[in-house]
């Protein structure tokens, strides 16, 4: 994404109204544009829209119809269970459970998912957290997914499984932002995980599906 162009956001709320009218703020420096989806659902994505923010309570089927044509999509809904979180991860670019972001946060994660970064908010991230350690033992595939990792690598998969983006991973681990990245690279390959967030359920083992 060039720096010069503020992004294009699509809001899809079949169910209601955009609880955030002063979204985005007038000097927000990514985000220009915001257009409001209207019925029949499924919304069909206009051209020129970058990303798709889709609000509602039934996050896993109102993906599923939602036609982005490649967009990527952030879902705001009020579920914390893991099971839901990893459903939407999967057809979506970031997951912000209700009343645990504000929206500067939403502005980053419609920046992250431009450029691949999956973002979850902290209750999203600890319910995936919660999921893996409710489990009886991570299972042989999970145990093989992180022998694969360095000892570099599991530290910034613990700090990226908190929420945390690159940026904040270097100042933690005092590298630069551009080695947290190459890391992460890295990691995804290894993994074979598709972005951040495939990357964190495959090293949590939160979700069967990932599991290789």
């Amino acid at each position: 994404m060039g720096t010069s162009r503020k992004l294009s956001v699509a809001l899809a709320c079949p169910e209601g109204h955009w609880p955030h009218p002063d979204w985005p703020a007038p000097d927000d420096p990514y985000v220009g544009r915001v257009v409001s989806l209207r019925p029949p659902w499924p919304f069909r994505i206009p051209e020129g829209v970058d990303v798709v923010v889709l609000h509602c309570t039934e996050p896993v089927e109102e993906l599923r119809e939602l036609r982005a044509g490649g967009v990527p999509v952030i879902v705001v809904a009020p579920h914390r269970d893991a099971e839901t979180i990893v459903e939407v991860s999967r057809g979506g670019a970031g997951y912000l459970v209700e009343g645990d972001y504000c929206t500067c946060m939403l502005s980053s994660a419609v920046v992250g998912s431009t450029v691949g970064h999956t973002y979850l908010s902290p209750a999203a991230c600890a319910a995936l957290r919660e999921g893996g350690r409710r489990a009886a033992a991570p299972d042989a595939a999970t145990e093989r997914l992180r022998g694969l990792l360095s000892p570099r690598e599991r530290q910034i998969m613990e700090l990226l499984s908190t929420g945390l983006g690159a940026r904040q991973i270097g100042v933690r681990l005092r590298v630069s932002e551009k080695t947290v990245r190459n890391n992460l690279s890295n990691i995804y390959a290894k993994l074979d995980a598709r972005g951040s967030t495939d990357a964190v359920l495959r090293w949590l083992g939160a979700a069967p599906v990932l599991r290789v």
